[in-house]
């Protein structure tokens, strides 16, 4: 299981954050998706939204 310290999901945090994936381009993979979407709604990332 992944966490919010783990390295895949920083890696998707931060590029999803940069613009080069969305998070609907996170792999669904055990809880990955899930841990990124926490991190993005906690810095405000529109999850729900993201291709307006």
């Amino acid at each position: 299981m992944f966490n919010e310290d783990s390295v895949i999901v920083k890696v998707w945090f931060t590029v999803v954050l940069s613009g080069t994936y969305k998070y609907s381009q996170v792999p669904n993979l055990l809880n990955l998706r899930e841990v990124v979407g926490q991190k993005l709604l906690e810095v405000g990332y529109d999850i729900e939204n993201e291709n307006v």
